[in-house]
């Protein structure tokens, strides 16, 4: 049997779950931080519909070249404050074949701990790509949240 591939990142916040819900799913937060560093995502073009069979878009834009990546897809699981699953690819690919992102927010002291679970594609740190893309992106949401956060 071979094993889907994927990769997992863990951010912890000075931050509620609600607050990095919101981030997630509320569009002019999401707009604030969803892309790597050098990419800005237009406000104008992100939609959230954040419930079961609900449909997100948005797109980066390439800070130096101007070029456009539109992404979306499909949300699988939406359990409030705790737990987020959705299709990430291109706005109309079929959702049976895109790559699945899940979410999953847990008290951790008087922290909260986001574990990112990206699979369906191959990622590790120095791709340039997948990983270090949701890495960087990840980062941009730690300095989004209000308090102190960490990796």
């Amino acid at each position: 049997m071979t094993a889907t591939p994927g990769f997992t990142l863990v951010r912890d916040f000075d931050a509620t779950p609600e607050e990095i819900w919101s981030a997630w799913t509320d569009p002019d937060e999401a707009a604030q931080w969803w892309h790597p560093r050098g990419v800005s995502t237009p406000r104008e073009s992100v939609t959230i519909d954040a419930r079961v069979g609900g449909r997100y878009a948005y797109t980066m834009v390439d800070d130096a070249s101007g070029q456009s990546y539109p992404t979306g897809g499909v949300y699988l699981e939406v359990q409030p404050f705790e737990r987020l699953s959705f299709t990430w690819g291109e706005p109309d690919a079929d959702p049976a074949e895109a790559p699945v992102v899940t979410i999953a927010l847990a008290p951790n002291g008087d922290r909260t701990r986001m574990t990112f679970r990206l699979d369906g594609v191959d990622g590790r740190p120095g791709d340039g790509f997948f990983y270090d893309g949701w890495d960087s992106a990840l980062d941009v949401l730690v300095e989004h949240v209000p308090g102190r956060s960490s990796r």
